[in-house]
């Protein structure tokens, strides 16, 4: 385990919020823990993905899975779970940077077109992401 590295006691709580992978296209799935140790070294050094350490699997096989988790709400659904059982605050995100800009309007200039139309993509795209059915419901219903 390397410094950065989940520990045992922390995957513990994760394991069960993280959706089953199984292998696509005759490859076998590979290991969450180690592809979500990836992803939260990304995320906190601020790195590129292609130059996440080796250690996590290939850069694009951990990528590919974070994406397919933001698509499918596994992110939200798990931050709220966490929230919902006292184990996080709800203030507490990781932001990446790289894709924080100021705009025109932070300046005291008034938002335009675009910026509108971006924000009303970006509540659609987020409603769209929010599952029916969380994991805390998942969780609850198995108990």
């Amino acid at each position: 385990m390397a410094r950065g590295d989940l520990t045992d006691e922390e995957w513990a709580v994760l394991e069960g919020l993280l959706p089953s992978e199984r292998g696509r296209k005759a490859r076998p799935a590979h290991d969450n823990r180690r592809f979500l140790n990836g992803m939260l070294h990304v995320l906190r050094v601020g790195c590129p993905w292609r130059d996440m350490h080796e250690r996590c699997g290939k850069w694009n096989s951990v990528y590919v899975r974070f994406r397919r988790w933001a698509e499918q709400g596994v992110w939200d659904a798990m931050l709220a779970t966490l929230v919902e059982f006292g184990l996080t605050d709800d203030w507490q995100h990781m932001i990446d940077s790289t894709t924080v800009r100021g705009h025109v309007s932070a300046a005291g200039a008034k938002g335009g077109l675009i910026r509108r139309l971006l924000v009303d993509h970006a509540a659609a795209l987020r409603a769209k992401s929010m599952p029916a059915v969380t994991i805390r419901d998942v969780l609850l219903a198995s108990s």
